[in-house]
């Protein structure tokens, strides 16, 4: 049977202003040019999340396989068809637990994989990351989750000043693990050097990490000046100035450059009292941050939010499609699968209205209920 879903398609390349979206199975089969459409709303590519913490009140930070079901569940229904559970620093018995835990959902879909953001990661830098459980980089510990893992283990954060950091990053690559530097204290040189070792995405740029001297440029020039680095970028108008995203994303171009959500399970919920690798987190106007010294501690974004954000900032919608799509999915090595609307690929997409608010979801053909 063949779905057929028309607007104005959002490609990899523009947008027909009479397009077509021709589905067969869970597949995209065509995306063309359907002259008979008069007006309809805009079909872009689901939304892939690669670093989010949780959501609607669930989290992916504690391995609970019932929560990290339903938080990847509240942020379909906002159009992130493809998402990554990001944890937080935590004891190693603990990544165990929830590397055993989420390769099941991996397995079946559900995760794209898992997202260790720490525990090697720089106190100095460390944001609202529990510093009690930061140490550095272990070979062992990573190599144990990758076999327990089974290919769930898809990117980790990681900082390059830390000893046994770029041993680190080239066991990651070889297993075909992604590696990201962030929360960081590097210095340009030593950012170079680990992604010289192979790390190929920046975790939230400019937030936890050094900042930017005209004698010292630190990770974040050095990421962004690299062509194989993908840079995140937070756009809720909190973690970053809408100067700086527009100017982060005029730089890396929106093939190098993905909006993330770094959500916690505040997102979608109301103002209060949360918690986030065992820290108290007070969300007060949406905004979410440490009880005890108020760091930003994640965010309460959604990745349609994100979408919108941007395009009120100044980014070209078919630009910013790339970076909530097309770009994340190729930065955590899904481009093949998933992230645009093009034949061959997984019939993933979001139907928004002018306003860009989420109407319909489609993930793998079938609408989204």
């Amino acid at each position: 049977m063949t779905l057929r879903v028309t607007g104005k398609v959002v490609t990899p390349t523009g947008v027909f202003r009479q397009g077509c979206v021709e589905i067969v199975g869970d597949r995209i089969r065509a995306v063309a040019e359907y002259p008979t459409v008069r007006d309809g709303h805009w079909i872009v590519p689901g939304f892939v999340d690669m670093h989010t913490h949780g959501g609607g009140g669930h989290t992916f930070t504690t391995g609970d396989a019932e929560s990290a079901r339903q938080a990847a569940e509240f942020h379909l229904g906002h159009g992130t068809t493809t998402l990554l559970a990001s944890l937080v620093s935590s004891p190693f018995p603990l990544m165990r637990e929830a590397t055993a835990a989420y390769r099941p959902l991996v397995e079946s879909g559900v995760l794209a994989g898992v997202h260790f953001e720490g525990p090697y990661l720089s106190a100095a830098r460390c944001g609202a990351q529990n510093p009690e459980f930061l140490r550095d980089p272990s070979t062992e510990e990573l190599a144990e989750l990758i076999e327990l893992g089974g290919g769930a283990v898809r990117m980790v954060t990681l900082a390059p000043e830390r000893d046994g950091a770029l041993e680190a990053i080239k066991l990651l690559v070889g297993q075909g693990v992604v590696a990201a530097v962030g929360h960081t204290d590097a210095t340009w040189d030593q950012t170079r050097a680990a992604v010289a070792a192979g790390a190929s995405v920046g975790t939230h740029l400019f937030n936890g990490m050094r900042p930017v001297h005209h004698r010292e440029p630190g990770p974040v020039v050095a990421l962004l000046e690299s062509p194989n680095v993908v840079c995140e970028l937070v756009a809720d108008g909190v973690h970053l100035h809408d100067g700086m995203l527009g100017f982060a994303t005029s730089v890396a171009g929106p093939e190098r450059a993905a909006l993330i959500t770094d959500a916690m399970a505040a997102a979608g919920m109301p103002d209060g009292e949360y918690e986030l690798g065992g820290q108290a987190v007070t969300v007060a106007n949406g905004v979410a941050r440490l009880s005890r010294d108020g760091a930003i501690a994640g965010s309460t974004l959604t990745m349609d939010a994100a979408l919108r954000h941007a395009v009120g900032a100044g980014v070209a919608l078919p630009d910013a499609c790339r970076m909530v799509a097309t770009t994340p999915a190729r930065a955590i090595g899904l481009g093949d699968r998933v992230g645009a609307l093009q034949p061959g690929l997984r019939a993933d997409l979001v139907v928004l209205d002018d306003d860009l608010n989420v109407v319909r979801v489609m993930r793998a053909g079938a609408w989204v209920e």
